[in-house]
């Protein structure tokens, strides 16, 4: 039996908890002040607190610091009303364990208070080690936010949060617009590298020929018009962080200077005899599937497990449909001030038609929809017939009587074969790969419903519900 202790000033949410907490087997305090809950934790030590930032007083955030000192290995579980990535690096400063964004239900709280509990079993056998992430502010820099309140992007904000502090490679997998480089700027911007440079390339659009010499820089004579030495692009982000874009397009032949690069921090410029030094964090992207490009013998195996250190992978819009208006009303915010034009309005019809499209484009879409209706709308409410027409995806199937993917079919069934020989698990895999994307598809038509995208697929809703399961996809009639 554990203790827990809730500080929380809404009278029903500690109601829910301590109900929770009583079906768990274990004892609970509540109270409804920061001042009250310190108390408390002097009192009756607790194995786990959840606290609610918002406080009459004292704040939860500046109780955490001194909870910590009464109960150093009580696991501090965060409640707030603001899941955006600036709160979620704040918990994770103060040296939270996880946090809450109301509102949730109890089975999530209860999923979180249990590891907590465990949590606090290992501190008490083993030494805990402490996370920190430097303190910074957007101030003035005039640096795009990333915006969501969904709970793909609030898992989004946390991965961000964790992995900013450490000097891993990320890498960030999504399609194109869903605001990859955004990303990779807010982990530099909340690392310890902060006041280093960031150096962001997209390797898609250096001239092949020239790409050596980009990256590694060159020495004076080194090739016809090289009449001095350069810096390369890896030798600039020396003491800060260096954000490679469309990584799977990086040159076989190169592949094995940035691994050596990334193994001992050391840059052999072209037609140089001695390496340079250069201590850089790199966080590279890209929208194809690198372990595919792995299996098709274009990228190397050593290199991919390199920079797959922390994989970080960012939903398509599509997927975070509740972030669209949220999304647009930012956009119209942040556009109308730049122009000087005021604030304009959205129509209730243009909301809807914002969120019926399918966001191809994602974010870089919606954002120069947005712009796009601003400049007709010319300071005025924006109308749908301000919007410009939908995009269509690059690749439709409906397009092409299946042709383009039969040939993906084909050559990805080919690199398996020629990987494993006997291909005894080739039909396994494929399900694996392609069930899960199918599900969420019909899933996200149906608004999550099982039962109504069982009909569409021709299964019973008891065969998808357990395919779903195994893939870790939740429906609305799936409450875990």
């Amino acid at each position: 039996m554990s203790h827990l202790l809730f500080i929380d000033d809404e009278q029903s949410i500690c109601w829910g908890l301590t109900k929770l907490a009583q079906r768990l087997g274990h004892t609970s305090s509540a109270v409804g002040s920061a001042e009250l809950g310190l108390q408390a934790a002097e009192k009756n030590p607790p194995d786990a607190i959840v606290l609610d930032v918002r406080l009459p007083g004292m704040t939860g955030l500046e109780a955490i610091e001194k909870l910590q000192v009464i109960v150093p290995d009580a696991p501090v579980v965060i409640i707030t009303a603001y899941g955006d990535l600036e709160t979620a690096v704040e918990v994770v400063r103060r040296g939270a364990f996880e946090y809450l964004v109301k509102p949730f239900d109890l089975q999530l709280a209860e999923r979180t208070i249990q590891r907590a509990l465990a949590t606090a079993q290992d501190r008490r056998s083993t030494a805990s080690v402490s996370m920190t992430v430097e303190e910074t502010t957007e101030g003035d820099s005039g640096e795009e936010r990333i915006v969501g309140k969904s709970a793909a992007m609030q898992a989004v904000f946390k991965q961000i949060a964790l992995v900013a502090p450490s000097s891993a490679c990320v890498h960030l997998r999504g399609e194109s617009g869903t605001g990859k480089e955004l990303v990779a700027r807010a982990i530099h911007r909340y690392s310890r590298r902060t006041d280093g440079p960031f150096v962001p390339v997209n390797l898609a659009a250096l001239n092949p020929s020239l790409a050596e010499s980009e990256l590694f820089g060159h020495v004076r004579g080194a090739f016809t018009g090289a009449e001095g030495m350069r810096k390369g692009l890896l030798e600039q982000a020396d003491g800060g962080t260096i954000f490679l874009d469309e990584v799977a397009d990086i040159p076989m032949e190169l592949q094995v200077k940035l691994l050596r690069a990334l193994e001992h921090g050391e840059i052999w410029p072209v037609g140089g005899d001695s390496p340079r030094r250069s201590d850089f964090r790199l966080i590279s992207a890209t929208h194809q599937d690198l372990r595919q490009r792995v299996a098709e013998g274009a990228f190397r195996h050593d290199l991919y497990f390199r920079l797959v250190t922390f994989e970080l992978e960012l939903p398509a819009l599509r997927e975070r449909r509740e972030d669209i208006l949220l999304l647009a009303q930012h956009f119209v915010d942040r556009l109308s001030a730049r122009s000087g034009t005021g604030r304009p309005m959205l129509d209730r019809d243009t909301i809807a038609e914002l969120e019926r499209r399918p966001w191809f484009g994602n974010v870089r879409e919606l954002r120069n929809t947005i712009e796009h209706g601003l400049v007709l709308a010319r300071g005025a409410t924006i109308e749908p017939g301000h919007l410009p027409l939908a995009a269509s995806p690059t690749f439709s199937p409906m397009t092409d009587s299946n042709g383009e993917l039969k040939q993906l079919i084909e050559s990805w069934g080919r690199a398996r074969l020629a990987l494993s020989g006997d291909g005894s698990e080739l039909y396994a895999q494929f399900l694996s790969t392609v069930e899960p994307t199918l599900f969420k598809v019909v899933l996200d038509h149906h608004r999550g419903q099982v039962a109504a995208a069982a009909r569409i697929l021709g299964l019973h809703r008891t065969t998808l519900k357990k395919k779903l399961d195994e893939y870790g996809i939740h429906g609305k009639d799936d409450p875990s």
